[in-house]
């Protein structure tokens, strides 16, 4: 079945930290990526983003993500607890979740493992290296990995 007629997949970016958020942006627009992104701040929003809730609550302007980028250390509700939800919920769960974060600690990497993460990165410390990242990402992601299909 082609999907060439479809909207591209759609990437949400959870993460507290401002900076970090506008160099995703910056680094999605120098890779030239035609995917839609969207961001929230902390778990709390993520989990209403994905259940269409306040803010969040026109599926048009809050698509449900094709991919998930997790920050772990978030106020409110942190990454762990987020991806805890999200891989108990059954129609969450099927969303692939890549852990983007500072955190390099074996103990983080096994756990979110364990949780259901589907990749683990630490995020790059240069600019031209989140580039080359979110290029990597998107063409594994979008053109290599075979994804299910919405059921929305």
């Amino acid at each position: 079945m082609s999907t060439d007629s479809k909207q591209p997949i759609s990437i949400l970016v959870a993460d507290d930290d401002a900076d970090d958020r506008m160099m995703i942006k910056d680094a999605f627009h120098e890779s030239r990526l035609a995917n839609p992104l969207h961001f929230v701040e902390d778990g709390e929003e993520l989990m209403d983003y994905l259940h269409h809730r306040g803010k969040f609550s026109d599926p048009a302007l809050s698509p449900m993500p094709g991919l998930i980028l997790l920050d772990l250390n978030m106020p409110r509700k942190d990454g762990r607890e987020a991806l805890k939800e999200i891989r108990a919920d059954e129609n969450l769960r099927r969303i692939p979740v890549v852990v983007l974060t500072t955190s390099k600690a074996e103990e983080d990497i096994y756990r979110t493992y364990d949780m259901g993460v589907n990749s683990y990165i630490t995020k790059p410390v240069t600019f031209i290296s989140l580039v080359d990242l979110m290029k990597i990402l998107a063409t594994y992601w979008f053109e290599i990995v075979r994804l299910p299909q919405s059921r929305s």
